[in-house]
């Protein structure tokens, strides 16, 4: 069968796919505001080209499509010069002098970063009236203080469209509820892998969970770690904390404003014990390098309860020496030797994914050490970190096939044509939807793909695996409750609004 392509007069003939479901999808948000939830791979920025084409068609105002990295600005900026038939296409970031970006702002399209962008527009380098169509790629992000939400809020007293792009809503009800907020969303456009129009576009994806023991040498720094953790635990339910047995981070973190504002006896033991859980975290996730990287950083801070951490608890100093000792005689992660094996027996390229940047450099040195060509993407930050050209230039040799593996923290969860990959492999859980579907979404776009799930046995690994499991179930359902939501909204007055509604 002939394929098809998509016709209007602003896009490349015989070049973008015609795609029934990304059709819709750009009908809907040319109407109203809209956020597109669509799973990775599935062509958000084709949804979004044929709605930047129908405004430039009709000579409505610029448009602002903005991207919470750089590199993902930079993707969608030659994504919009190679389809687009207009030539005043931009790309603004942070690393652009300011007499550069006061031209570039007057284009009809301009793919830019966050901050930049607010920055420009409270100097005045561009207005908030001069855009007609305002696109926020990963529009989960609109949470909190990030910048998203501040440029939302710049464009409050204009009439401008607003598209947002995510893959999936966060699995929490309010965090859904302060995205359609502040974005001010009309509808919600959703298709799911499960969606009729979508299935011919999907191809298999296998998951394995495999599970790796700690070697003795880790397992006996682990019980030194939890009896230094048992110790603040004992300090904290004797200064009044009615605390869980479970030892979770999260209820520390809960319970943190209150020990701030009304009970400050507990505050040493409170936060030597969040600590001492992100080392234990970072131990069992990620191995012993990791963990005294983590501890020498900790260590060189000024913080209350740092110094009685390392000089006086003897614990958790017994759990230093022995990871020393470990490191010294090259132990690892068991984890390392399990993830060798896995790639040995792959063809094609894999992906392998790390929440931490240290375990990027040693899972890095290991695979160069064994022969496997293999590179890593990392954000800028930090001296280790990678700057823009790097990030394109790494990008593009995975998918040349230079690198055969590419290791990647959050900077390759989002949104980047990373290209199709056979494999993928969380080196370590990560207890949030939105993370787990964007890892995920990059194997089984063109072909069968495999995903294999690295779990360190009586570790945090297996507590944030069912976390995981249990927030991509509740996001699922999110889109179609929010749906719901706004419907109502819409049939109550218009003066009355989503806020008066929530």
């Amino acid at each position: 069968m002939l394929a098809e392509y998509i016709e209007h007069p602003l896009i490349k003939k015989n070049a973008v796919e015609y795609r029934e479901y990304q059709v819709n999808l750009a009908n809907q948000a040319k109407n109203e505001n809209c956020l597109v939830v669509l799973p990775t791979g599935l062509g958000k920025t084709t949804v979004a080209l044929q709605v930047i084409a129908e405004f430039l068609t009709k000579k409505m105002g610029g448009v602002l499509f903005l991207a919470p990295t750089r590199v993902l600005a930079h993707q969608h900026y030659s994504f919009l010069k190679n389809h687009l038939l207009i030539d005043d296409i931009t790309l603004i970031t942070g690393e652009d002098l300011i007499n550069k970006r006061k031209k570039s702002w007057v284009n009809s399209v301009v793919c830019a970063t966050p901050e930049i962008t607010k920055n420009d527009l409270d100097r005045q380098l561009a207005s908030p009236e001069q855009f007609n169509l305002l696109i926020f790629d990963e529009a989960h992000r609109t949470i909190g203080d990030y910048a998203y939400a501040g440029i939302a809020e710049r464009f409050k007293a204009t009439s401008v469209r607003i598209l947002g792009m995510t893959a999936t809503l966060p699995s929490e009800r309010d965090k859904a509820t302060e995205i359609l907020r502040t974005l001010k969303i009309a509808s919600i456009a959703q298709r799911t892998e499960d969606s009729p129009d979508v299935r011919p576009y999907i191809q298999q994806t296998d998951t394995q969970w495999v599970t790796v023991e700690l070697p003795p040498e880790m397992k006996e720094i682990q019980t030194c770690i939890r009896m230094a953790l048992d110790s603040r635990y004992k300090e904290l339910r004797r200064d009044g904390l009615n605390l869980s047995e479970n030892k979770s981070l999260s209820e520390l973190l809960r319970v943190r404003e209150f020990v701030i504002r009304q009970n400050r006896k507990a505050a040493k033991p409170l936060f030597t014990a969040i600590r001492i859980i992100h080392a234990l975290n970072v131990l069992e996730s990620h191995g012993i390098t990791s963990f005294l990287r983590f501890c020498e950083r900790t260590q060189k801070r000024k913080g209350i309860g740092i110094k009685d951490l390392f000089e006086n608890d003897l614990n958790f100093a017994k759990a230093i020496r022995l990871a020393k000792s470990a490191q010294a005689r090259g132990i690892e992660h068991s984890k390392i030797i399990k993830l060798k094996e896995i790639l040995q027996s792959s063809t094609g390229k894999t992906l392998v994914f790390t929440s931490y940047r240290d375990s990027v450099e040693i899972i890095h040195k290991k695979l160069v050490e064994l022969g496997i060509p293999a590179g890593f993407l990392i954000g800028k930050a930090g001296e280790t970190g990678l700057k823009q050209k790097k990030q394109i230039e790494t990008v593009q040799k995975f998918r040349d096939g230079e690198y055969k593996v590419l290791i990647a923290t959050r900077v390759g969860e989002e949104g980047l044509d990373i290209s199709e990959v056979n494999l993928v492999v969380f080196f370590d859980n990560v207890p949030s939807s939105i993370r787990y579907i964007q890892r995920k979404g990059r194997t089984g776009r063109r072909e069968y793909g495999r995903l294999v799930v690295l779990i360190a046995k009586d570790t945090s690994d297996e507590t944030y695996y069912w976390i995981g499991k249990r927030k991509v179930s509740a996001a699922k359902n999110m889109g179609e409750k929010m749906s719901r939501v706004l419907e109502k909204q819409q049939s109550q007055s218009p003066k009355t609004g989503l806020d008066a509604y929530f």
